[in-house]
C-alpha cells in the first residue's frame, strides 16, 4: 500500500519518522562515549528535553503561527509572538538546567524567586550571555524549519492546484473538440445520403442503416478517453463503405488495415476521420478518374496512417464541410499526444498525401482474478 506525503496519514508517518530518528540519534552517539551511566543518562534526558522544546516551537509555528500570520504577511505579529515564545523557552530551559540537570555540587540555583542566578563568569570561559545567545539561536532553528516546510508544502499545493486546473482545462478543450467532430461528421454523412436519395433509393437505405450503426459508436464509445484500435478500424471501414456508395466507376478506392481481433492497443477515438473525410472531399471528381488509398500499419506501439488521393481542391462555391477537420485534428494531437505524434500533408505528382504517426498505448489486461 502506497502512502503519499500529501495525505494526512503520509504527513503523520513522515513527521513521526523524523522525530523518532532525532530522538534516536543521541542514543547512537552514546554508544561511542565513555561508559558513565549516570552522566550519559543525564545527557540523554537533556537532549530529549531539548528535542521536546524544538517540537513545541515547530508545531506551534507549523500548525498555527505560520498559517495565521506569516502566510497572511502579518510579519510583525508573527515576530513578536515568536520572540515571546523563544524567551519563555529560554527561561524554562535555564530553569530546568539549573534545577534538574546540573551536575551534583555545581548547582547555582538560589532562593531568588523563579529566576536562577547565573554562574559567575570564569577566566578563559565565554561570558554567560554567550550561552543565552547560543540557546536563542538554537531555538530559532525549529522556527526556520517550520517556515521552510510550510513554504514547500504551500508551493506543492499551488503546483497541484495548477496541474488540476490544467487537467480540467485540457479535458474541457478535448470535450469541445469531440462535440465539434460529431456534428461535423454527421452533417457530412447526411450530405452523402441526400445525394443518394435521388439516384439510388436502395443505396440510400443501406447508407442510413450503416449510419445508424456508426452513430451508436459515436454516442456510446467515443465518450471514453481511449478506444480499442480494433473498434476504431471497424468504424472507419464502415465509414469508408458508406462513402463508397456514392462513388462511380471512375473512382478507385483501396484500403488496407491490419486485422486486430483483440483490443490490445488503445488510441483516442476519431483521429482518422478528418483525414478520410478530406480525401473524399478533395480527391474525387465527377468527370475525371480519381484514386483514394488508405493504409494503416502497426509496428510495436507505433502506428502509421497514410492517406493518398488525387488532388482536386474544392472551389470557393462548394460549401460542403466546414473546414474544421484538419485544424481540429492538429489541436487534438497536441493535447493528447504531445511530442508523440507527427502529422504532415504534402502534394506529390498531383497526389495529396497525408501521413499521421502516433504512439499507441497498451490496453490493461485483466488479472486472473478478474477472468
Amino acid at each position: 500500500m502506497k502512502i503519499h506525503y500529501n495525505t494526512t496519514k503520509g504527513k503523520i508517518l513522515l513527521h513521526a519518522s523524523v522525530w523518532f530518528l532525532l530522538l534516536l540519534f543521541p542514543l547512537l552517539i552514546m554508544m561511542y562515549e565513555e561508559h558513565d551511566t549516570e552522566r550519559n543518562l543525564r545527557m540523554l534526558k537533556l537532549n530529549w528535553l531539548q528535542m521536546s522544546q524544538y517540537a513545541v516551537i515547530f508545531y506551534i509555528n507549523y500548525l498555527w503561527l505560520i498559517r495565521k500570520y506569516f502566510m497572511q504577511k502579518k510579519f510583525l505579529v508573527f515576530f513578536v509572538i515568536n520572540l515571546l515564545l523563544l524567551a519563555l523557552m529560554l527561561w524554562f530551559n535555564d530553569l530546568i538546567h539549573t534545577e534538574v540537570f546540573a551536575e551534583p555540587g555545581k548547582e547555582f540555583f538560589k532562593d531568588k524567586g523563579f529566576r536562577p542566578n547565573p554562574p559567575p563568569d570564569k577566566p578563559g570561559m565565554p561570558p554567560f550571555r554567550f550561552f543565552w545567545v547560543k540557546g536563542l539561536l538554537s531555538l530559532l532553528v525549529p522556527t526556520i524549519v517550520a517556515i521552510a516546510v510550510s513554504s514547500v508544502e504551500n508551493w506543492f499545493r499551488s503546483e497541484e492546484a495548477q496541474k488540476e486546473a490544467s487537467r480540467a482545462q485540457l479535458e474541457s478543450e478535448l470535450q469541445n473538440l469531440r462535440y465539434q467532430i460529431q456534428p461535423h461528421f454527421f452533417f457530412n454523412s447526411l450530405n452523402n445520403i441526400y445525394s443518394l436519395v435521388e439516384t439510388s433509393a436502395p443505396k440510400a437505405q443501406q447508407a442510413i442503416h450503416g449510419l445508424s450503426r456508426m452513430m451508436r459508436y459515436l454516442l456510446y464509445e467515443t465518450g471514453r478517453t481511449t478506444v480499442g484500435l480494433d473498434e476504431e478500424i471497424r468504424f472507419i471501414v464502415s465509414y469508408i463503405e458508406l462513402m463508397k456508395l456514392r462513388q462511380t466507376d471512375k473512382t478507385l478506392l483501396i484500403y488496407s488495415f491490419p486485422e486486430i481481433e483483440a483490443r490490445h492497443w488503445q488510441l483516442a477515438p476519431l483521429l482518422f476521420i478528418p483525414l478520410i473525410e478530406n480525401a473524399f472531399k478533395h480527391g474525387v471528381s465527377a468527370t475525371k478518374k480519381s484514386e483514394i488509398r488508405f493504409e494503416i500499419t502497426v509496428s510495436g506501439s507505433n502506428l502509421l496512417f497514410v492517406g493518398i488521393n488525387t488532388n482536386y481542391p474544392k472551389v470557393d462555391s462548394d460549401k460542403s464541410g466546414s473546414g474544421i477537420g484538419l485544424s481540429n485534428l492538429r489541436k487534438r494531437l497536441e493535447l493528447l499526444y504531445p511530442g508523440q505524434n507527427s502529422l504532415s500533408t504534402t502534394v506529390e505528382n498531383e497526389m495529396f498525401v497525408a501521413t499521421l504517426q502516433l504512439r499507441l498505448t497498451a490496453a490493461e489486461m485483466p488479472s486472473e482474478n478478474q477472468l
